[in-house]
Formats: structure tokens, sequence, C-alpha cells
């Protein structure tokens, strides 16, 4: 057979075959049996296509479960992971809490200490500043008593013609000008009309303190006798009537005063007192 006949063969099958497959039953199961040894059914491959795609369905579950338990590993890794991640920074803590509170407990324990020391040493300085003072207290003490002593000694030898007089004064006045924190003033005025000493012109001699301004005036002899108080308060009215001033306070200071003095001093409102540190600063309230 020719080619030019193969061709209009094929030709003929195409444009006549489909129309004897319709008309010709026996020829179709015919030709189907041919072709099945070659090509499979419509069934067939239905089914092949349905085994296929099944196939790949359950790859892609399969493929999809492993996916899934990946991610669902991974993250119980990462969870794990960020687990001990953060057991690890809770015990970094815990190290770090407990080493600030070792360290603020050592420092709580320097502090008392530094206090404790310092508390020790305060007592330590209290104690010596309160034995200096002690012992500055009995040294002026024993200078007082001593001062005094020798006051009574001068007295007694101004009483007995032994010291002057005014060197006895003018210790008591020294005295009382520390006491005082004001300068004692001797005055010595001339009485002319005798008032002081019964109608005789004679030397009047005073200490005067003028402190805050009040007239404070003083006596300051080794003895004095009862006829020595009634004198000492005429010289201060003297005083007062030439001067145009009325005394606050009339002071007697001397180691050795009469007992008959007494009785006339307290009349007459004159304060009497043995020694000059003895002489309060402001007067003493009367009974």
């Amino acid at each position: 057979m020719t080619d030019l006949t193969e061709r209009k063969v094929i030709h003929s099958m195409r444009n006549h075959l489909p129309r004897l497959l319709r008309g010709d039953p026996v020829l179709s199961e015919s030709i189907l049996t041919v072709t099945r040894e070659h090509f499979p059914t419509k069934v067939e491959v239905e089914d092949r296509f349905t085994r296929m795609l099944n196939e790949l369905a359950r790859e892609r579950e399969a493929q999809t479960r492993k996916w899934e338990e990946q991610k669902a590993e991974d993250k119980r890794k990462w969870d794990e992971q960020n687990r001990k991640w953060e057991e690890q920074k809770a015990e970094d803590k815990r190290k770090w809490d407990e080493q600030n509170r070792k360290w603020d407990e050592q420092n709580r324990k320097w502090e008392e200490q530094k206090a404790e020391d310092k508390r020790k040493w305060d007592e330590q300085n209290r104690k010596w500043e309160e034995s200096s003072r002690r012992f500055d207290e009995v040294h002026r003490e024993i200078m007082a008593q001593s001062k005094k002593l020798d006051r009574s000694i001068g007295a007694l030898g101004a009483r007995w013609g032994l010291q002057a007089e005014s060197a006895f004064r003018d210790a008591m006045a020294a005295i009382l000008v520390e006491s005082f924190g004001v300068e004692v003033v001797n005055v010595n005025e001339f009485d002319d009309a005798g008032e002081v000493f019964f109608g005789r012109p004679d030397q009047v001699e005073l200490d005067v303190i003028i402190k805050n301004g009040l007239l404070i005036i003083c006596e300051l002899k080794s003895s004095v006798s009862k006829s020595d108080m009634y004198t000492f308060e005429r010289k201060v009215r003297f005083y007062e009537k030439r001067h145009q001033r009325k005394a606050s306070r009339m002071i007697v200071v001397s180691p050795m005063i009469d007992d008959r003095a007494r009785p006339v001093g307290e009349r007459l409102g004159i304060e009497m007192y043995p020694d000059s540190p003895n002489v309060p600063v402001t007067r003493p309230e009367t009974r």
C-alpha cells in the first residue's frame, strides 16, 4: 500500500469511524477489545487517578502531620528552652538577691559596730569630760576654800593689826567683781556736816556697785560690830541724800560679824554674808 492510499484510508476512518462505532456495536466492541490490550479503560483510568489522588492526599496529610508534629516539637523545645532561661534568670536573681542581702547585712553590722564604737567613744569622752569637770570643780572648791582661809587669816590679821584693812577690802572686792561681772567702785567722800559720825566731820568710805540700773552699796570689813552696823546704815543714808538716789541693796561682807550686830542688820534691811562668793546676784526673798 502506497503512502497515498494509507493517508486516504486514515482520512476515511477519521470521517466514518465514529459513525460506524455508534451504528455497529460489534465493530465497536472489537475495536475496544483491541485497544484494551494497549490502553486502560475509562474506569481503570478513573480508578488510577482516584488512587493517585488518594495517595497524594495521604502523603499530604502525612506531610502536614509531620509538619505539625515538627512545629509542636519545635515549640516544645523553645518552651523548654525558655523555661530553662526563666529558671536560670530566677536562679541568678535569687543568687544576686542573696548576695545583696548578705552585703546589706554586713553593712548593717558595720554600721551597728560603728555606732557602738561611737557610743563607747562618746561615753568615754563624756566620762573624761565629767571627770575633768569634777576635777576642775574640786580644784575650784579647794582654791575657794584656800582663798576663804586666806581671807579669814587676812581678816584676823586686819583685826589684830597684822595686815592693812585696805588689803582685805581689795581682796573681797575682787571676788565681788568676779561674781557680779561689774566693777566695784570705792567711794570716799567727806562728810562736812558730820551726819555719819554724830556731828564730827570725817571721811565716808563705801563700796558701790551699779548693775542694770540698780544701786548696791557694800561694806567690806574684816570684822563688824553692832556699832559698825549702825554706822554703815548712816553711811548709806548719807550717800543717798548726797546723790539723790535710793540704794536697792545694802550688803555687809565680813567673816566675823558680831552676834549682837546681826539683829541690827536684819532690822535695818542689811544683807549679811561671811564671804564674797556667798553674795547672790539678786536679793534673796524675805520671809
